[in-house]
């Protein structure tokens, strides 16, 4: 075998544990579709300006709780109805797609980030660095993740960046806790023990050795937080600690419809229903990514 055939060979095997993994996934056709639906609103939430049918802010008190359009009373150009403020439900309801998942991804992102460094540290620092690190985050998990939000909220104000700033504050100790605990396994390896004898440092060890062989739980807890973070920005704003009027949030649109939920049903299911849609194909798609790339789950 020459040495092309030989690299052409390598470059195969590691086309075919990524393209078995991909194909497992693919296979699952349960969180393929759940993907599918992640990505729709994805999109939705990107081109808002261009696929929502109206202005979401813009009010008309003639359309003042207007019925979806299969209804008695209803227009197809309104096609879920109107709100106590003749606002289209179908526009608002696409433009707070992109205030759930900005707020969501951000959160997840910096959370993400600070846990990975605090968990490497901990795990493989030990000593009094995980210590303290591990006292922290289990005063933090002492705490109602949403009462402790709402503590936040409550002293911080509403508003976009305070949202995240107050998720952060306890979100970032779920991946820390993940990546602690594979940094202890990993740091005992021998190809990490190898790389400290040949005198690498401990950030390069850290960082260049253990961290791209845990990222794979790391990214998979990640995801599943996500849905979890949509959740709790729905709830804030539903308490009217979120984001605040006139910007379209999926809490506070099903918080406005609770008066007329008798009268005016589809003011609040629509919201809720796109919550419930979102998180399950965020929890859905996460469960398939891990079954399809964790090695554990093909034995």
């Amino acid at each position: 075998m020459t040495d092309t055939e030989a690299a052409s060979g390598a470059g195969a095997a590691g086309d075919t544990i990524f393209r078995r993994n991909m194909r497992s996934f693919a296979e699952n056709r349960l969180a393929l579709g759940s993907a599918v639906v992640v990505v729709i609103f994805v999109f939705l939430a990107i081109f808002a300006p261009l696929v929502a049918p109206h202005d979401p802010a813009e009010t008309d008190l003639f359309r003042r709780l207007q019925p979806p359009g299969w209804m008695p009373g209803g227009e197809w150009s309104y096609l879920l109805g109107c709100d106590a403020l003749g606002r289209d439900i179908l526009s608002r309801i696409i433009y707070g797609a992109r205030i759930s998942i900005f707020i969501g991804a951000a959160v997840v992102l910096v959370a993400t980030t600070v846990g990975i460094v605090a968990g490497l540290a901990a795990g493989y620092l030990r000593g009094w660095v995980d210590t303290v690190i591990s006292r922290i985050v289990d005063i933090l998990l002492g705490f109602p993740y949403l009462i402790f939000a709402i503590g936040l909220m409550a002293m911080m104000g509403p508003g976009l960046f305070n949202i995240i700033l107050a998720l952060v504050y306890k979100e970032w100790v779920i991946p820390c806790r993940v990546v602690r605990g594979e940094t202890l396994v990993t740091r005992e390896l021998e190809y990490v023990e190898a790389a400290r004898a040949l005198g690498a440092s401990g950030r390069h060890i850290m960082l260049r050795e253990i961290l791209p062989n845990i990222l794979s739980p790391v990214i998979v807890v990640s995801t599943i937080r996500m849905a979890h973070v949509i959740i709790l920005e729905a709830s804030l704003s539903f308490l009217g600690l979120g984001v605040q009027p006139p910007t379209a949030s999926w809490g506070a649109m099903v918080s406005d419809g609770r008066a007329f939920i008798l009268q005016a049903w589809w003011v609040s299911t629509f919201p809720g229903v796109a919550i419930l849609l979102l998180v399950l194909a965020i929890n859905v798609a996460s469960q398939g990514l891990r079954d399809a790339f964790d090695p554990r789950f093909h034995e």
